[in-house]
Order: structure tokens, then sequence, then C-alpha cells
């Protein structure tokens, strides 16, 4: 992604540098870095951000001749035992879902009387250990930020 500041001090962004710009008719798109830094067209530095975070207002950077979207903190308007409650209840959802893919074994064997065999329980009971274990780690997050980067799992 490339950047230019204009005349009146906006920055535009170009997601891909484009064909033509200013008095070069056709094959911009071909030009060299630095011949592009000389129509004024320079780098975007996109930061990984967590998320607690967001991106500020692009702006240019003279320390490094790029163009950077700045790191901002996220203001959350829950309260950290409401974000906590959240996270624990879609925590819960991700696990309750993973656990019904089994419940049918559990639902025949209990209508038949069978016993279910025991990877199937072990499996089970590995998946309650395991939210149960999150739970207490979302629980002992101090602040907002914390529990809105705590990562939840994916078993897709």
């Amino acid at each position: 992604m490339k950047a230019r500041q204009l005349e009146d001090g906006t920055i535009k962004t170009f997601n891909r540098v484009p064909k033509r710009l200013d008095k070069v008719i056709g094959g911009f798109d071909t030009l060299s870095d630095s011949e592009l830094e000389s129509f004024g067209l320079y780098d975007v530095v996109t930061p990984v951000i967590k998320a607690s975070q967001k991106l500020g207002a692009i702006e240019w950077s003279e320390q490094y001749s790029v163009f950077l979207y700045p790191v901002e903190n996220k203001e959350f308007s829950q309260s950290l035992a409401e974000m906590k409650a959240q996270k624990i209840e879609n925590l819960k959802a991700i696990y309750g879902a993973e656990l019904a893919k089994t419940d049918w074994i559990i639902i025949r064997d209990q209508e038949l009387g069978n016993t279910t065999d025991s990877d199937v329980l072990t499996a089970r009971a590995a998946l309650r250990t395991n939210c149960a274990t999150k739970e207490t780690a979302i629980n002992g997050k101090t602040t907002k930020a914390y529990v809105a980067d705590y990562s939840l799992p994916s078993f897709i």
C-alpha cells in the first residue's frame, strides 16, 4: 500500500499504485520505489494490533520516511466484570458446541443402556477441564485490555 500527502494536508492512500498520476499518463505503476517517492508516494506501515487497540489516523513519519497508522488503546464502555462475564459466556458457548458434537453418543448409550466408550468420556472430560481452566484465567485478568486481548479457542 502507498500513500501521498495532498496539497491541502490530507493523506490519500492507494491499495495499488495507480497506472497514471499527475503528468505520467501510463506506466506509473511500473515505476521503482525511488521514482514513486519523487512523486510523493511512500509506503504505508500498518501495524498488527491487539483486540484492545485500534489504529489512529494515518500520518507521515519523518523519521522513517513512511506513512503509518499509530496504535491507540480502545476505550471500553463495559465494566471489567461485564467484559469478563461476556468473554466467559462466549467461552462456554464454544466449548458447549464442541461437547454437542458427541451428545448424541451419550444420549444413545443412555437410552440403550450401553457403556459409553472411554475415549469419548475422556475427551468430554478434557473439554470441560480446559473450559474451566480458561474461565479461571479470564477471571484472573486485572484490566479490560487483558480481557479483550484474551484469545478464545477455535475448534474449526
